[in-house]
Parts: C-alpha cells; structure tokens; sequence
C-alpha cells in the first residue's frame, strides 16, 4: 500500500517502518482492528511524506536512466520500479505524481485497495463527500491523461448526447443513456441553488439521487445554457456564464453508459478543477 501510494521502494521502507515504531509504542491492547490501525497510520505518515516533498525536475520517460516516479533516492532501483509499473502503470505512475497529496491518498485506497470513503476521511481530515470527491477528480485525472483519443471521443459524444436529450426534454432518450444503477451527487452549493430556483419550476435536486428515472427527471428539459467541456482531462459539461464556471457536471461512464453524475457548485471545489473549453471542432 505505501509502496503504490509513494511510487519508491525506499520510502514505502521507511513508512512501514514508522507505522511500526508506533506500533510498539503505543502497544496493541486497545487496538481492536490491526490491520485498520495499520492501514490509517501507513497512510497518515505516507501523506506526510507526500506533503513534505519538494519540487522534482522533469524527465522524459524515454530518458533510460529516468528515476521511479516521485522518487530521487539512489537506493531505489529499477526492478523496484518495473514492479510498480507492472502493477499500476507506467502512465498512471506519472499522472499519479501530479495529483495533490490527499487526492493521491484517496484514490489509491479507494480505487486499488478498496477502503471505504467513510475510513479516509479522517486520514485526510475531510468528510466523507468531500474525500469522495478527491478520488473521483484523482479518478479523471488518471483516465483523462491514460486514455486513447478514440475512448475520449466516444465519451464526449455520449454527452453531447446527454445534453442535447436534455435542452430537448427527450426523457426516453436521456433513460437510455443512464446505467439502471447511475448516481447523482451534488455539493451543498448545487442543492441549495436547485432550493432556491424551485418557485420558478426548477427540478428538485438532493445530495444524492439513484436510478434513472430521479436522474433525468432533474435534466429533463434542462442544461439550456450547458454546453460540453473537459473536467480534469474527460468529457463533461459547464455552465459558464462569460466564460466562467458557475456549476460543473463531471460524468463516469463506463460500458457506454453514464454511471455517477458529480454536480459541483461550490466555488472551493470549481477552483479544484481543471475545466478546458474544448473548440467547436
């Protein structure tokens, strides 16, 4: 886990081997879960190393004596480095490396070791929805920068799609593009701003919602000023008043179909994300 999440065979050495020296200080009389104790202290020491680091030069990745992702420590070695790859991915190693240190944290737990959100967020000292949050932008970012023009193209055109059955209130068709178990979720921002618009005839709109037939009622004949952008590298959508972003809809497809929807509102969040205006072409 430490190796994966710092990249280096060394300083995963040394992480393990702090969550061990706490181990035998503090005992394990009180501790009813060892591998949860284990795991929460690993992480904990690993994001302070993550935080503590300081600016690395760039390599080309097809310099030979290019050093291990996140890591300049002479004991790291190649095969060291092959095993991480072969593990996670060469190109997921150097977009790993650009993520801010929670959100690395939260994406290697969650999506490689499966710990649930509810078990990060206090590693992370964030909720629940917000370390949530911290995968899913760790999540495009990796997909965004990994994979090929073809699946980028197939994705923006499927919500294009979304967008169009929208404005054009086709509820049939916006059925059609939603997984049977597709998720919504929206910030505080997002639902309070949905509150306030309901005396005007504005969808209702919740933290979060399950199933096609809530989703697309609350973009049924809506997104009339969205148009489609790149959220953290994929396909998404915006609304942008001049050009800026005042809501964000970042999509998880998988399989051709839209599974998890990600409303985000709240100004913190908007500044969290990289948001491109791809051109008319």
């Amino acid at each position: 886990m430490a190796f994966r999440m710092l990249g280096s065979a060394s300083e995963a050495d040394d992480a393990v081997q702090e969550a061990w020296l706490r181990l035998h200080r503090s005992g394990t009389d009180e501790v009813a879960n060892l591998g949860g104790w284990l795991t929460t202290v690993v992480s904990r020491v690993c994001l302070d190393m993550l935080r503590s680091r300081g600016s690395r030069r760039e390599v080309p990745l097809d310099q030979p004596d290019r050093p291990e992702p996140g890591s300049t420590d002479p004991r790291d070695v190649p095969e060291s480095a092959a095993l991480l790859a072969d593990s996670v991915g060469v190109a997921m190693l150097v977009v790993l490396d650009t993520l801010a240190p929670a959100e690395r944290l939260a994406f290697v737990l969650h999506d490689l070791f499966a710990v649930p959100f509810d078990e990060i967020a206090p590693i992370v000292e964030r909720s629940p929805a917000a370390t949530r949050q911290l995968a899913s932008r760790a999540r495009r970012r990796i997909q965004g920068a990994t994979a090929p023009r073809a699946d980028l193209m197939r994705r923006r055109r499927l919500v294009d799609a979304f967008l169009a059955a929208s404005r054009e209130g086709r509820f049939d068709d916006l059925l059609a593009l939603l997984d049977p178990d597709v998720v919504l979720r929206a910030d505080d921002v997002a639902v309070a701003t949905a509150r306030a618009g309901a005396a005007h005839g504005a969808p209702a709109l919740a933290h979060e919602l399950h199933g096609p037939h809530s989703v697309a009622k609350v973009f049924d004949g809506r997104a009339q000023a969205a148009r489609t952008v790149l959220v953290d590298g994929m396909p998404g959508a915006a609304w942008a008043p001049g050009g800026r972003p005042r809501t964000v809809f970042a999509f998880t497809i998988e399989d051709d179909a839209i599974v998890e929807i990600e409303v985000v509102s709240d100004p913190g969040q908007l500044a969290a994300l990289e948001v491109t205006f791809p051109d008319a072409g």
